[in-house]
């Protein structure tokens, strides 16, 4: 034998499995999938400020020609484990027990730059084991052959026809809520109840801005003044929310619905991820008393807690065997005990009129048909830049302060 001949089976099968920048340009070319282009390039207006490409597959769901319609195994989830968005859908998925229904595929960045943006690393062959395509744009492209944006997550994919039907991470979880009814448990959570669908909606368009895209107006921004517009606008806005949970088990009131997921599926990221992005910060979420407790409680439920992957979330990228100071992520959160760290005590169950419920119920005998009314239509997925500025207030109109719970002993 050579003394250059053996390659040790273990190196032999890392070598096989790494996934490098040759390999995705090698797929790419193949699909004919271009890079995926940058939001720091290609999102930024005139004053630095980050404004979100808008929602590209918004069909919605419903019994209208040309609508989605919900069928069993005809769709999947596919998401990532850092991106906010694409949890929600999950998490709402797995309360109403369509798990059987609706598939689900993370996504994972592509060789060794992310050039080509979401595809499957942890997957045999760097292929989607649903459908076997390479990249998640591969999906927008079969939909639409003149798609130039960026293939987010979430997206819902029709794995039958292997396209993307629905990236509206705005409305996407109502449709599950609503449209899926039939496929649910009869007693299933009622996260999105047909008598406050208008305040849930706002509300959510409210939080959009403010909370769920802070962190990104902050991270993705180019200019002093875009990034202190954002800071202020996302403290003040916690500051409301802090109050409103003060008396408040639940954003709503009781039960937990659909924008209480949409929050925090952000706090959650904050004192792990999302800080590292934005500079100093003002408050941790652990330095909110009523949002911190709050958070906790959530993490207690299977559904919120394994959709959420804490330590995926903290992982750092310094090599600390290589450098003297390496980051906090790397040296220490790795060691952190997350189900003992985010242990609720129980005490804001006592907010509550019925505090061992944490849904509202569908009640005995009501049929899907009459759970079933339009989704409204999202403000967020107008084409115009100026419909989309976060800095706007007209964007995010609220009928009541933030802070003020509008539904306060109705749910």
């Amino acid at each position: 034998m050579g003394c250059c001949s053996f390659v040790p089976q273990e190196e032999e099968k890392k070598a096989e499995t790494l996934y490098t920048d040759a390999l995705a340009e090698q797929f790419a070319r193949e699909a004919q999938v271009p890079p995926r282009p940058m939001e720091t390039k290609n999102e930024i207006d005139e004053t630095g400020a980050f404004v979100r490409q808008p929602n590209s597959f918004i069909t919605p769901f419903g019994d209208k020609e040309g609508e989605l319609k919900a069928e069993k195994d005809r769709y999947a989830i596919y998401w990532a484990k850092g991106c906010n968005w694409s949890n929600r859908p999950v998490i709402a998925r797995d309360l109403l027990g369509l798990q059987d229904v609706i598939k689900d595929q993370l996504c994972t960045h592509t060789g060794e730059t992310n050039k080509y943006g979401h595809g499957f690393r942890d997957s045999e062959g760097f292929q989607d084991p649903i459908t076997g395509v390479h990249f998640l744009s591969e999906f927008y492209k079969k939909a639409n052959p003149d798609f130039k944006g960026r293939a987010t997550t979430p997206t819902l994919v029709d794995v039958v026809e292997k396209k993307a039907v629905n990236n509206d991470y705005h409305r996407l979880s109502n449709y599950i809520e609503v449209q899926f009814r039939k496929f649910q448990p009869e007693d299933a959570p009622d996260l999105y109840p047909v008598k406050y669908r208008r305040e849930i909606d706002q509300f959510n368009d409210w939080l959009f801005p403010h909370i769920n895209n802070g962190h990104y107006r902050m991270a993705f921004c180019q200019s002093l003044s875009a990034y202190n517009e954002a800071f202020e606008d996302f403290y003040d806005s916690m500051d409301k929310l802090e109050q409103r949970l003060e008396t408040n088990r639940f954003l709503f009131g009781d039960y937990i619905t659909d924008a209480d997921i949409r929050f925090f599926v952000t706090i959650v990221r904050w004192d792990v991820s999302y800080y590292k992005n934005i500079g100093p910060c003002k408050h941790r979420i652990v330095d909110y008393k009523n949002i911190w407790g709050y958070a906790r409680e959530l993490y207690q439920i299977p559904a919120f807690k394994n959709n959420t992957y804490m330590h995926d979330l903290a992982l750092g990228h310094d090599d600390k065997d290589k450098k003297l100071f390496a980051d906090y992520q790397t040296r220490i959160l790795p060691q952190v005990n997350f189900d003992e760290l985010w242990a609720s005590d129980g005490e804001r169950a006592k907010l509550s009129r019925t505090p061992e419920e944490l849904f509202l119920r569908h009640p005995a005998g009501e049929t899907p048909e009459e759970y079933q009314s339009e989704i409204s239509f999202s403000h967020w997925n107008l084409p115009g830049q100026a419909d989309r500025d976060p800095s706007d207030s007209k964007n995010s109109p609220l009928d009541f302060d933030a802070s003020v719970n509008p539904l306060k002993g109705l749910l």
